[in-house]
């Protein structure tokens, strides 16, 4: 908004060659309450003013000596870069009206003029102009500000891709290096987080007793705080299994570790299998989703379920061991319920269904065969479809002796 303040403070220059002109309009001008009005009857002089001044209305006459103003606002157009001439013209010659306003003129009166239209005339102008330096202002500040806040957004851009591709290593760093080659074992495994990080690790541990140790984890939620929450898992875990804690303990440290530390609706679901060179194997399935067992010898599939809480879930859980055995050709296929929920672009599910269908035809055939037809399968099904889950499984065989 423009004030009355602001249009009487307004810089106010008279362009007349007759002196009598000139003083009469600057005591017009001075009489409305107009502050700043200054004047000259030298043509040439207009345009220096205009640029060391910058007028917010020049009041010129038409029909001056020398150079009449027509010319000047020639002039004036090459230091107003924007196009827009402040001047109200002042002419007796009413041929001189329409080509003024074609020169860019805002409007004109004209000779004889009355006083109180010469007052109308120069506030209407002054208030149109004001508004439009306030735009013009505005739109400057604007744009400084969406640079800013553009600039900001760059940096905030690379700063989280920074941080997202360290916290992507980090997660890396907690998966093996490499796969272990345990005695009489074939293993292979696989991870996509649907972002940057995500929640499901795997990893595997020789114990001195001869037996070794492999888990899938799934911890609730994605992102940042489901990798913060699956290395602390991880970390418990590794500790206590190098300290000689038996798993059923383990298991029920690392729940009252999660009761303590998490959030109230963090969980995580865990398979965790313990095998011997001879293939007898125990596990403890804490709210993980069922793993499929392919019999070598029969071409069957079994199912070990789970039949304990989620980690962090109930104060108190029990994590009981169950026993399995693995005889040579057998695979024990571990996952996480991002491979059974991964959706095509129709939104269908891969479901349960099409992986043991799957498990049938290429198990047969070694794990191996069975890993890379999976990875394929997959990937045919989703079609790049982004994932809402993350997908992670382990397959171990059983060699012969």
């Amino acid at each position: 908004m423009v004030s009355a303040g602001d249009i009487l403070n307004a810089k106010i220059l008279v362009v007349d060659d007759k002196p009598a002109n000139v003083q009469l309009i600057e005591r017009m001008l001075c009489g409305a309450g107009y502050t700043s009005v200054e004047s000259t009857t030298d043509p040439y002089a207009v345009c220096d003013l205009h640029r060391r001044n910058r007028y917010n209305l020049i009041l010129l006459d038409l029909q001056m000596p020398g150079l009449d103003g027509f010319q000047v606002m020639e002039g004036l157009q090459q230091i107003e870069g924007e196009g827009y001439l402040p001047v109200l013209v002042i002419t007796a010659q009413p041929a001189h009206k329409l080509r003024a306003l074609e020169a860019g003129a805002k409007d004109f009166v004209s000779k004889p003029f009355e006083l109180a239209e010469l007052r109308a005339r120069v506030r209407n102008i002054l208030e149109v102009r004001l508004l439009h330096q306030r735009a013009q202002e505005h739109g400057r500040v604007l744009e400084e500000t969406v640079r800013e806040l553009e600039a900001s957004r760059e940096v905030i851009r690379l700063k989280s891709e920074e941080e997202l591709s360290l916290a992507q290593q980090t997660q890396e760093s907690l998966l093996p290096r490499s796969l272990p080659q345990f005695e009489n074992f074939r293993i292979h495994a696989f991870n996509n987080p649907t972002r940057y990080v995500g929640g499901d690790f795997y990893d595997f541990l020789q114990l001195s007793s001869g037996e070794w140790i492999g888990v899938l984890e799934d911890v609730s939620g994605k992102g940042m705080s489901a990798t913060l929450l699956s290395s602390i898992v991880l970390g418990a875990l590794s500790m206590e299994f190098h300290a000689g804690t038996q798993a059923p303990e383990v298991l029920s440290r690392v729940n009252r570790l999660l009761r303590e530390k998490s959030l109230p609706f963090q969980f995580v679901t865990l398979f965790l299998l313990l095998l011997n060179p001879d293939g007898f194997g125990r596990f403890i399935s804490a709210g993980h989703n069922i793993a499929y067992l392919f019999r070598s010898a029969t071409g069957k599939i079994e199912e070990l379920g789970p039949d304990a809480f989620a980690l962090g879930m109930f104060d108190g859980a029990c994590y009981p061991l169950r026993a399995f055995q693995l005889d040579a050709g057998d695979i024990l296929l571990v996952y996480s319920d991002g491979l059974t929920d991964a959706e095509n672009h129709r939104e269908e599910m891969f479901g349960e269904e099409r992986l043991l269908d799957l498990i049938r035809q290429e198990a047969p055939a070694g794990s191996h065969a069975l890993e890379q037809k999976l990875l394929r399968t997959i990937a045919d099904f989703t079609q790049g479809v982004p994932q809402t889950d993350d997908i992670t499984f382990v397959v171990v065989e059983k060699l012969a002796a």
